[in-house]
């Protein structure tokens, strides 16, 4: 209920942003005010900052990023309405001020984002101590082993709810025939690009179904609104007929 209210509002506040911008004199006789082409502009303006960071807030946890987001959104519109009303007047230097504070504001929330591990979604509280670490963990390196027993490491998301971890693949990836063959695996925190950057937790991967499958992609759109609600899934529907459907495995860590 929350969730569709934020996003009903984002989308109304959007659209009466962009039809500020767009077409200011339409928007000024709608509203039945004097028109006034650069402050018609400025209220578009404000508006998307607004509509953005109630959108961002349906899939991002962190408030500071939530409130830089929308501040970065409305202070670009911000300044493009400066820049395209110069025929109107205004001083060039609030021009230069107005950009100045957005790229301060995406600064900052590229700082932010850093800080919390470039992880913006919804991380759970409740990680075990040998999940925690993982916990805000952006990619990890998953080994799976060969017949011949030779390791394979894969860079994998990760998303960790209590004393278990999940991950995705597809059906017919070589690292989902791996983990059938053998389920042991090992898993540590690495680059984007696989290279592990702290110490391997031994678990075993058990492959999901039902009900337990839909709540393992659950709580990977939740940590990953963007990668894996929209761009993973994309990826895999359009490469099905090849990869096969998407799975999801079930780490459990038998460290200790």
């Amino acid at each position: 209920m929350i969730r569709a209210v934020t996003v009903l509002l984002a989308l109304v506040t959007l659209a009466a942003g962009c039809w500020a911008l767009f077409a200011p004199a339409d928007f000024a006789e709608f509203v039945d005010f004097p028109p006034s082409r650069h402050f018609v502009h400025d209220a578009g303006a404000f508006q998307l900052g607004l509509g953005a960071a109630l959108l961002l807030a349906v899939v991002w946890a962190d408030g500071f990023t939530v409130g830089l987001g929308g501040y970065l959104v409305g202070g670009v519109a911000h300044t493009a309405s400066h820049v395209a009303d110069r025929d109107l007047g205004g001083d060039n230097g609030q021009t230069v001020l107005i950009a100045v504070a957005a790229a301060l504001a995406a600064v900052a929330l590229l700082e932010r984002w850093r800080q919390l591990g470039w992880v913006l979604g919804r991380v759970d509280g409740t990680a075990t101590p040998d999940w925690a670490p993982f916990a805000r963990q952006k990619t990890v390196a998953l080994t799976t082993f060969r017949r011949d027993g030779t390791p394979v490491a894969t860079p994998v998301s990760i998303v960790v709810v209590g004393e278990r971890a999940y991950v995705r693949s597809y059906q017919k990836a070589w690292k989902t025939r791996r983990i059938r063959n053998n389920p042991a695996v090992t898993v540590a925190p690495s680059t984007a690009r696989g290279a592990p950057t702290g110490r391997a937790v031994p678990a075993v991967a058990h492959r999901l179904t039902g009900a337990e499958n839909t709540a393992a992609a659950r709580a990977l759109r939740a940590k990953y609104p963007l990668l894996h609600g929209v761009l993973v899934p994309l990826t895999h529907r359009l490469g099905r007929r090849t990869t096969g459907r998407t799975v999801h495995f079930e780490l459990r860590s038998f460290v200790g």
